[in-house]
Parts: C-alpha cells; sequence; structure tokens
C-alpha cells in the first residue's frame, strides 16, 4: 500500500511540475515563505511538520518529492499540489474526508456487529479519516467471506456518499444470492472405512433427511477444514498413523448451483505400540508417572491417547507448581514390523509461584466472598488442581452465569504469576411474582423476594409475602453460610401461613401456622455438609372434610366433648440432613452429582409424634466434550410416619404433612398435587359419614348393604418415590452465549405416591362391588408416567420455566396438563 503511494505521489509531483508553470528544466530556489492551503481539520502546524523544508532551504525536485511523500504517509491528506510563487512555495492539500456514518443494507449472514469489527481492526470506524484506497480491499475480503460460505454469486459494494463539511457516509451495500447447495460427497482412496461410515461422521451433508428442520446442505469452507481434521483424527484414533488427507476438490455443478466435494485420501496400514518411553526431567516420580500411563504396550496406536497422556502429564506437574511443563511425544515409526515406538519428553521448567489472585466482573459479589470459595492460595506455588477446585466452587455459587480463569506471567520474571478470575453475574435470587399457567390448573399469583447473594455479601435474605386463591403465607428467613471462617452457617426464619386444600385441588381442610426456625451447618470436607435445625411450628386445623382417610386421623385427637371443634397442635421439631454435591455449577449444571439425605421428626412429648425421612438424587453426564448435549437423571425418595401412641392409639403422620405430586416440579404432564391416593367416602343413600364417637370410625347405621363408596379428591400420602430421564439439548435458535441462562431438554418422568399405614381391609364389610372401588383411591403401584420438553431460563424475576408434556401412563380419574408456564419456580 506504501509503495502504491509513493508511486503515485512521484506522479503527482511530475504532474504538478508540470502543470504549474515550473520551467521544464526545473530551477532549485530558495524558499523565503511556505504556504499551505485547502486546510479544514488538519492544523497549520500539523502540517508543516510532516514537510521537510523550512523557511530558507533550498529545495530542488528530489526535495520536493520528499515534501510529497511525507504528507502523503500523514494519512490525513487524498491529493497534495505543489506550486511556486516566485520564492513563495504554495503546498495545495485536499484532506482525507471524515467518515460520520457507517451503514450495511443488505447483509443476512453477518451482522452488523461482525462486520464493524472486522472494518474496526482495518481502521475505518466512525471518526476516523477515509482512506478510499483500502476500499476495494475490504470489499474484496468480505466477498472472499461469502464464497467461504458457497455463495459465489455474492458481491460487496462500498459507497462513499459525501455530506457536509467534508464528511462522508460510508455504506456497504450487499448481494448475497443464494448459497450453493452439496450435491454429493465423495471419498476416494479408502479401504478400511465405508463412505457412509467416514461421510457420516461430517458437518458438511450431501443428504438431509425430510425430518431434520435444523439441518442443511449448505457448503462452508471452514467446515470443510473442520471435516478433514474429523476423518484425519478418526484414522489417527485407530492406528493408521501414517492417514494423510491427499488432496480435496471442490467443483461446481454445470448450473453454479450446486457443489461436488470430492476428498482423497490414503489410509495406510494399522499400527501398534511397541514401546512407551519417559524422557526428560521426571523429577524423581518415575514411578508414578509410569503406574498412571494410559498407554500400553501391544495396543493399537491411538493419537487421542497420545494427547491425552500429554495433557494428563501436564497437569500432573501443574499440581506441584510447575505451571508451563512442555510435554511433547516423538513417535519412532518402524514401517517393516508396523510398529511404533513412543517417546515421551518431560520438561517441567521452572516452578512457579502465585504472586496475587484478582478479581474481576464481580460488580455485586464482594471479593471478600469469592476468595473465601478459593483452594489456590497467594504466596504458595500455583497448584492447576487447586485453581480449577476455586473455580468449581465458585461456580457452584449459583451467582455466575461463567466464571474463566487465567494466569498471567509477571513482568520480569519467570517465577511469578497473577491468577485473574473473571466472573460474569447473573440474577442470584429472585422476584418471585409467581406468576403460574396450566391447561387445567389455570393462573396463580405469587409475590415474594428471594436473594442468596444478599447484598453481594453471600447471605442469604428473603422476605416471601405470597398469595393465591388458596394459599397466603409471610416468611423472613435469613441464613449467614460463613458464619465462622471455616465454613458453619447460622441461619432461621420466622413464618405463618394459612391454606385452603379445596382450593388446591385438594380435599377440604384450612390449616394456620405459624413458628420458628434456627439451622446450622457443617462442612465436613470439598464435597459433604451436614445440616441441623431446631423449630417450633402452631398448627390450627379447621373445616376438615369427612372423608376417610381423615376421619382416621381426625378420631384419634378430636375432643370427645366437643367433636366440631378444631385441631391444635404445639409441636418442636428437630432436623437433620447430609449434602453432597460435585456439581460443576449452581445454577444449569452439566457435570457431576448431588445428593441430599434429610429428615426431620417432632421431639418426644410434642402434640404429635412423627417423623419424615427425604432422598434426592441427580447425576449430570455430559454427551459432548462442549457440555452441549447432557444425560440427566433424578431420583426423589420419602417416607414419613407417626411414632409412640397417643390415648391408646397409634400414632400417625398428620395429612398435612403428606407427600404430594404433579406439577411443574415433579410428574410434569399431570395437575399439581393430582398424583397418588384419592378421598372416598362411604354414604348410606344420602347421609354422608360423619365421625363415631367411640372412635372406631364411622359411624353409618342401618344396613351395611346399602352402604355406597363415592370418591374425592387427591390426597397425598405417606410414601413418594418418583424418577426422571432428561436429554439436556442447545437451544433452537438461539446464540450459543446463552447456553449458560436457557436450558432446553427432552424428558421423561415416572413415579407415584402411596399410603402405606391407611387399613383398606377393614371395609371388607361393604358389598363386594363397593369394596373393589377401594382399590381406585388406595393407588397401589399405580406408576404414572409423562414424556415432554421443558425450557427454563433465568430472567431479572427469577427462573421461568415452560412445560410441554404428554402422560404416556395415566388413569381415568387422573388429572392432566398439557403445558404449563411459571415464573419464579425452583428448579
Amino acid at each position: 500500500m506504501r509503495l502504491n503511494k509513493i508511486f503515485a505521489s512521484m506522479l503527482l509531483v511530475g504532474a504538478s511540475l508540470s502543470g504549474n508553470g515550473w520551467a521544464e528544466t526545473f530551477q532549485p530556489f530558495e524558499v523565503t515563505d511556505i504556504q499551505v492551503q485547502g486546510l479544514q481539520r488538519v492544523a497549520l502546524g500539523a502540517a508543516l511538520l510532516n514537510i521537510p523544508i523550512k523557511v530558507g532551504d533550498t529545495v530542488d525536485e528530489t526535495r520536493l518529492q520528499q515534501a510529497i511523500k511525507s504528507l502523503y504517509s500523514s494519512t490525513n491528506f487524498e491529493h497534495i499540489e505543489v506550486a511556486r510563487d516566485g520564492s513563495v512555495l504554495v503546498v495545495t492539500v485536499k484532506e482525507r474526508p471524515t467518515i460520520s456514518v457507517v451503514s450495511f443494507e443488505g447483509n443476512k449472514d453477518i451482522k452488523d456487529e461482525q462486520l464493524q469489527e472486522s472494518l474496526d481492526g482495518s481502521g475505518v470506524k466512525v471518526g476516523e479519516s477515509l482512506d478510499r484506497t483500502m476500499l476495494s480491499g475490504i470489499e474484496k475480503s468480505l466477498q472472499d467471506f461469502y464464497y467461504g460460505v458457497g455463495k459465489y454469486g455474492a458481491k460487496v459494494e462500498a459507497q462513499v456518499i459525501n455530506l457536509p463539511r467534508n464528511r462522508v457516509e460510508l455504506k456497504f451495500k450487499f448481494t448475497e444470492g443464494l448459497a450453493a447447495e452439496i450435491h454429493q460427497i465423495n471419498v476416494v482412496g479408502n479401504t478400511v472405512f465405508t463412505d457412509a461410515e467416514l461421510i457420516g461422521m461430517l458437518e458438511l451433508k450431501d443428504y438431509v433427511a425430510w425430518w431434520d428442520l435444523f439441518g442443511e446442505r449448505r457448503y462452508q469452507k471452514q467446515k470443510l477444514q473442520a471435516d478433514l481434521e474429523t476423518i484425519k483424527t478418526f484414522y489417527h484414533n485407530r492406528g493408521y498413523i501414517r492417514f494423510d488427507v491427499t488432496s480435496t476438490q471442490v467443483a461446481m455443478t454445470p448450473d453454479r448451483k450446486g457443489l461436488y466435494i470430492t476428498i482423497n485420501v490414503n489410509e495406510g496400514e494399522q499400527y501398534k505400540v511397541k514401546d512407551v518411553n519417559l524422557t526428560g526431567d521426571l523429577m524423581g516420580r518415575e514411578e508414578v508417572m509410569q503406574a498412571i500411563l494410559p498407554i500400553k504396550v501391544g495396543d493399537t496406536y491411538n493419537g487421542g491417547d497420545v494427547t491425552f497422556t500429554e495433557e494428563m502429564y501436564g497437569k500432573y506437574l501443574g499440581r506441584f507448581g510447575y505451571a508451563y511443563p512442555e510435554v511433547k511425544t516423538f513417535p519412532e515409526i518402524d514401517d517393516e514390523t508396523k510398529e511404533v515406538t513412543l517417546n515421551v519428553n518431560i520438561k517441567p521448567g521452572k516452578r512457579v509461584y502465585v504472586r496475587s489472585i484478582n478479581f474481576t466482573g464481580n460488580q455485586v459479589t464482594k471479593d471478600e466472598v469469592l476468595r473465601r470459595e478459593l483452594r489456590q492460595m497467594e504466596g504458595a506455588w500455583l497448584n492447576s488442581a487447586q485453581v480449577e477446585q476455586s473455580k468449581a466452587r465458585l461456580n457452584r455459587l449459583g451467582y455466575f452465569e461463567t466464571v474463566d480463569t487465567q494466569t498471567v506471567q509477571v513482568p520480569g520474571t519467570d517465577d511469578l504469576v497473577d491468577v485473574a478470575f473473571n466472573v460474569k453475574e447473573q440474577p442470584s435470587g429472585s422476584f418471585n411474582a409467581g406468576v403460574g399457567y396450566g391447561t387445567e390448573s389455570g393462573l396463580s399469583l405469587q409475590f415474594g423476594v428471594q436473594q442468596s447473594n444478599f447484598l453481594g455479601t453471600g447471605n442469604q435474605a428473603g422476605i416471601n409475602l405470597n398469595t393465591n386463591k388458596y394459599s397466603k403465607n409471610v416468611n423472613i428467613s435469613y441464613t449467614d453460610p460463613y458464619f465462622t471462617k471455616d465454613g458453619v452457617s447460622l441461619g432461621g426464619s420466622l413464618f405463618w401461613s394459612e391454606f385452603d386444600a379445596n382450593e388446591a385441588n385438594l380435599e377440604r381442610y384450612k390449616n394456620s401456622s405459624y413458628g420458628v426456625t434456627l439451622n446450622s451447618g457443617f462442612p465436613i470436607n470439598e464435597y459433604n455438609r451436614i445440616n441441623g435445625g431446631l423449630g417450633y411450628r402452631h398448627n390450627e386445623i379447621s373445616e376438615i372434610s369427612g372423608y376417610e382417610q381423615a376421619l382416621r386421623f381426625y378420631n384419634i385427637y378430636r375432643d370427645i366433648n366437643d367433636p366440631e371443634a378444631d385441631l391444635a397442635f404445639d409441636n418442636f421439631e428437630l432436623n437433620l440432613g447430609w449434602y453432597r454435591s460435585t456439581l460443576n455449577r449452581g445454577t444449569f449444571p452439566t457435570n457431576g452429582s448431588s445428593q441430599r439425605l434429610s429428615g426431620k421428626m417432632t421431639v418426644p412429648g410434642s402434640d404429635l409424634q412423627y417423623f419424615k425421612t427425604d432422598f434426592d438424587t441427580s447425576f449430570y453426564w455430559p454427551i459432548t466434550r462442549s457440555h452441549s448435549f447432557v444425560f440427566l437423571t433424578k431420583a426423589r425418595l420419602g417416607y414419613g410416619n407417626g411414632y409412640g401412641q397417643f390415648d391408646r392409639n397409634d400414632q400417625i403422620l398428620p395429612f398435612w404433612e403428606n407427600y404430594y405430586s404433579g406439577g411443574s416440579s415433579s410428574l410434569r404432564g399431570f395437575k399439581s398435587n393430582s398424583v397418588g391416593p384419592r378421598s372416598f367416602y362411604l354414604y348410606r343413600g344420602s347421609e354422608p359419614c360423619s365421625p363415631d364417637p367411640s372412635g372406631d370410625g364411622c359411624l353409618l347405621p342401618g344396613d351395611p348393604n346399602r352402604v355406597t363408596v363415592s370418591d374425592g379428591r387427591s390426597i397425598g400420602g405417606n410414601a413418594i418415590a418418583t424418577a426422571t430421564i432428561e436429554v439436556i439439548v442447545p437451544t433452537p435458535f438461539l446464540d450459543e452465549a446463552y447456553s449458560n441462562s436457557v436450558r432446553t431438554s427432552f424428558f421423561v418422568d415416572a413415579g407415584n405416591v402411596w399410603d402405606t399405614e391407611f387399613d383398606y381391609d377393614s371395609y371388607k364389610f361393604l358389598p363386594a362391588e363397593q369394596f373393589a372401588k377401594l382399590e381406585d383411591y388406595s393407588d397401589p403401584g399405580r406408576i404414572r408416567a409423562s414424556a415432554g420438553m421443558s425450557v427454563q431460563w433465568l430472567s431479572p424475576m427469577g427462573p421461568m420455566v415452560f412445560s410441554l408434556a404428554w402422560p404416556i401412563k395415566e388413569y381415568e380419574d387422573d388429572d392432566t396438563e398439557i403445558f404449563s408456564f411459571n415464573i419464579g419456580k425452583t428448579f
């Protein structure tokens, strides 16, 4: 580019000398003054600094050429003329126009932001002067991009639109045209593996099934290069170390609408590993390094295993402060015996220490909250395993969408680094304006605020004021997860609630309660934690419907002197739990597992004596290295019962403590709380059952053959078992940058709720056809299952969930709903 400018300058000098009254044979002269005409934006002083001539100098043709070259090299001018007025040197310039607007028209395959970023690198941006000589090069590079994606008819035109005050609008007009489709892909030279095997692993396709909505046959040069590497890796991983792609041809069809791709390969022979030698500085750890060597003599050569070995030794050395080890494998190939000797050379380098650890991106979260999660310490040698563990702990907090680490060498040293953690914060709580909608359950509204990173302190705080047609509750909670520097947590909550089961699609009763809890947690190790707590709860139960299962509880605790009185209970509760997590992230994990075992029981001497135990587990298995596809399994088991006796009756689990299932949180596709046992009533004629003052059950005078059974609503049970199989997939039509805040999955849910204690056999006195109905209400062994799709995403208001599910195993009395949508739901 510069040579062109110089050449142009020389031509301009010639033109200027011959066109402005100079003698045919230029005569040197002494300059008494220098005048610069045509300046607008450039200051006179700046222009004179670029003219290597001063007043009093004698100028000749060579010095004038140098002056014009110098002015052009300043990049401020697009045209320069030199003239002589007596002994005055007159320089007339035309400044380069200033770019006022950069616009794009007709581009679909390239976003405006990508185009502007590319132009910025070339110095073409608003506020800069326009160098017209660069435009043709920019047009060509953009056209080459379109050729690379198979759009051979694409055209790019740069238009310069003049504006007042020597400004211009630079407009790029794109005519993209249609992309050429791949008509056929051929592989030539393969004998070990078939064309179908090799073409099937390519990203480029010459055939797309009708049902593949997202597949395409579009050609892209970058994808072809990646596909060639895929084939090469495939062969190298199967012992064909001499494999090579000898050539590749991309030819257009005669109508220029399609492409033929031909890949010529030379497979070679399959090789085995003859020996593996560890060389270099093994730091006295040769025995350990040999023991962990994954490649064995006699194995088929595998290029992937070689790469893995190098990375493994690099990570192993990184644990001891050797941050920049060099591990390279030099193969010795014996073509006669078809064997390979692998020489793994190890150079640990110098041990590196951490000078400082810095955080960026945490606008809300305080540094101290991040530092207490670190396992890599300042002043210690750099341990790659501890850095990764620190990153995992930060991810598990659930405060951040992404956590990235980088080690930066301290300038002027070879044994000191700084560790930088860059985090991208995400909503760590929810404005729980709980809007929910289901095809059967309709609209529900809630309100609440829950914050797991209160004011950036890492403490959990919440004020939940939830109200809908069946529930009102207030809960104020606060937890400090680092009450002590060792990670012992301390927290508590105050609560009050009113619940009307009749409005929640359950059998009628009302429960008014209030209480207080105090909880603490103790870390056992990196992945395990124990939690415990003590609480007080007061319950008032009223308006109990007279179904048989509720009467079983009511008859134990009712007031004989006032059978219609409300029931009131004061209970002190003990809580104990164990939690283990190896998940890689707190929100939307893609790898690892978690298990939670929890139990609560009322203290002996409380009005009610019962216990509940729950076990939840989940496993995430990434299917692809990028974790874009993940296989997830989840399961939940729960059981509760009473213990001890009250007034010569065995205590049982209160019916308001029953387990429920169905809805967006479990067994999607079924109406909320609808899965499990249903209530049943006994009638003699039109008279419902009423409590028997003797406490023996239901008072139904008269002929038992006239007693009939009528069904009711869901009542839950004292045992639950649910399981989920889920495949997490990339969200269609969504940029990969949102993968940490939006999740799409396909699932199968299965499970049920049972009542293991209710004695249905005691109703054998009923007529046979009426007793047979009871199996429909007891739900023994009736597993439900559903399948569907779920989309979850984070918003400033908290988590949002949309589910579309169909029951695949249901019963006539089941309540189902096709889709549900919730805001403020916990995943």
